[in-house]
């Protein structure tokens, strides 16, 4: 990718995409700020917040967090952006919970440590298909005669999207979050974190370096997709050992093995 492809690509990232929603997230008061907003809470503080966080499980499969935050109230916050609609992301929500409960449960403690969490799933699409821009998801219990009371199993779901347009503060926010250019006073940490890196010499030379080597990941996510599905399918009929596999179509056994404890790592960059 050339210098002046990849400064294109800058002009043209928006917070919906995740590569350019981690660089914002590392800013503490535009997490704050976005969540207030979400949260409906003006008075929400974030503590900390640590960007594009990997979390292993104990297969050794990891995935890549957008934004985990700690919250003022000592509440685990993850906040994690996705543009397609192309997998069941309730149960991605699901999983990722699952890998940073385990993860932030002390060793050999009770389950009462275990921690309260807040997942906030932003989307381009509305993934319940309510026309809604926003959806709370708790458990409840619905058994008959007792109505919906909710159990506070220290779990709640958060699920905002871009594409239901109601006038609210909420959705003029994520209409910022489709936009290449924010200029909105409503949200002034947000306009000032996008324009230090669209407008700034040393942001945008910061976002330019962070785009080639997001690029470079993925091509090497690919390079090790293409192997290993070579391979494979060359020894599905089960009649060629590995070496000879691997012989025959010019990969070498150990960039097999890399290739297939990479993807094993990782999930897919999209």
């Amino acid at each position: 990718m050339s210098n002046k492809e990849t400064l294109e690509k800058v002009q043209r990232l928006r917070p919906i995409d995740d590569v350019f929603f981690e660089r914002l997230m590392e800013n503490k008061k535009v997490c704050q700020e976005i969540l207030r907003v979400i949260l409906n809470d003006d008075k929400l503080i974030v503590k900390t917040v640590v960007a594009q966080r990997g979390i292993q499980n104990l297969f050794g499969r990891s995935v890549r967090l957008d934004a985990l935050c700690i919250l003022g109230n000592g509440e685990i916050c993850n906040i994690e952006v996705q543009k397609s609609d192309n997998d069941d992301h309730v149960k991605r929500v699901r999983y990722n919970a699952s890998l940073i409960t385990a993860n932030k449960t002390p060793k050999g403690s009770d389950f009462s440590s275990v921690p309260t969490l807040l997942m906030v799933f932003i989307s381009r699409f509305d993934i319940f298909k309510k026309n809604r821009n926003i959806y709370h998801v708790h458990s409840v219990i619905t058994d008959e005669g007792m109505g919906y009371e909710m159990v506070n199993n220290g779990l709640s779901e958060v699920y905002v999207n871009t594409a239901v347009k109601d006038g609210t503060t909420l959705s003029e926010l994520m209409e910022c979050f489709e936009k290449e250019k924010v200029d909105n006073t409503k949200f002034p940490n947000l306009t000032k974190e996008v324009k230090y890196y669209k407008e700034n010499k040393k942001g945008v030379s910061r976002m330019c370096q962070i785009v080639e080597d997001y690029a470079q990941e993925k091509a090497d996510f690919q390079r090790a997709l293409d192997i290993v599905e070579l391979i494979d399918n060359a020894m599905r009929n089960g009649e060629m050992s590995l070496k000879d596999t691997c012989k025959l179509v010019g990969v070498s056994q150990r960039a097999y093995k890399d290739a297939k404890k990479l993807l094993s790592e990782n999930e897919m960059i999209v």
